[in-house]
């Protein structure tokens, strides 16, 4: 089975490729190979390679970036899995495309299913949704797109918020992160598996077309970044955690709205890939044990 990786150097490929399935004929692409903001590279690629599988994992996550930056961020987000679809219609092939809790509002305050109405904040939900909604248009009546949704990503390589909370408590003494917003990080260690659980799965018998994956509880920011300074300390990261201090979303003025409360139901998903989810706290303390070891 072959398949067309993208993002292959962000936090979710590097995870991807080290835990692909050794009957996989991977073809992992960087921005450097593929440019996802280049529709016609991405035809010419699926053209070119024939996959059984395109898994698109890259993407525009530049979150306030994006307002100033929507066309970027539609050519990421929308255009290139549409010339994936178009590609992999007329070749042949399947579509696994990871997608955010993002688009969703946040106004509804209990998680959120994956048969329900998006409705972005902002540039980058709007894009991810679009790409989302572009995908089931071309490919959706035979049934070879499949999203799978998550949410706050994490890892131990690459850009995240866990990263950035690791190098500040080893700088600072005192740091101010916002509690006022709900979600839950996914590490992609657990994210991978259920990457690759799903193409195999999908293989042997019907998935619905849009999934949700996240590792299990809830937490806001301040939750996240109290845990890392605790962890962190626990295993010689760092000499002594930075006292965190809980602040609102006003006293953090972005230029881009986040949803308020982003969990997403994974009740269905676990279900159909039979896999049991990871509390967030012990998938945490995985990614930062991995953070030592390099």
């Amino acid at each position: 089975m072959k398949v067309l990786l993208t993002g292959a150097r962000g936090q979710l490929g590097r995870a991807l490729i080290a835990a692909a399935p050794q009957e996989v004929d991977l073809v992992a692409t960087s921005r450097s190979e593929l440019d996802l903001a280049d529709s016609d590279a991405c035809f010419e690629a699926v053209r070119q390679n024939k996959p059984d599988w395109v898994l698109n994992a890259g993407a525009y996550t530049a979150v306030d970036k994006a307002e100033s930056q929507p066309e970027l961020a539609y050519a990421v987000n929308m255009k290139a899995p549409k010339a994936f679809a178009e590609a992999l219609r007329q070749y042949g092939g399947r579509l696994l495309q990871i997608s955010t809790d993002f688009v969703f509002d946040g106004t509804q305050g209990f998680p959120y299913r994956p048969d329900q109405k998006c409705a972005p904040l902002g540039v980058y939900g709007s894009s991810k949704a679009s790409g989302e909604e572009v995908i089931q248009e071309v490919l959706g009546d035979c049934g070879r797109a499949l999203t799978l949704r998550t949410s706050w990503v994490i890892g131990p390589v690459g850009k995240n918020f866990v990263l950035t909370m690791l190098r500040l408590h080893r700088e600072q003494k005192q740091l101010r992160v916002v509690a006022d917003q709900v979600g839950c990080p996914t590490s992609t260690l657990n994210l991978s598996e259920a990457c690759w659980r799903t193409i195999e799965f999908s293989n042997k018998k019907c998935l619905p077309s849009v999934m949700h994956w996240t590792d299990a509880g809830a937490a806001s920011w301040y939750d996240v970044a109290v845990s890392v300074g605790r962890i962190a300390t626990e295993l010689g990261l760092v000499n002594s955690a930075a006292v965190v201090n809980p602040i609102t979303t006003v006293e953090y003025p972005t230029p881009a709205e986040r949803p308020s409360y982003s969990l997403l139901d994974c009740t269905n998903t676990r279900e159909a890939l039979e896999l049991k989810a990871e509390h967030w706290q012990k998938a945490l303390f995985r990614v930062l044990q991995q953070v030592k070891s390099f």
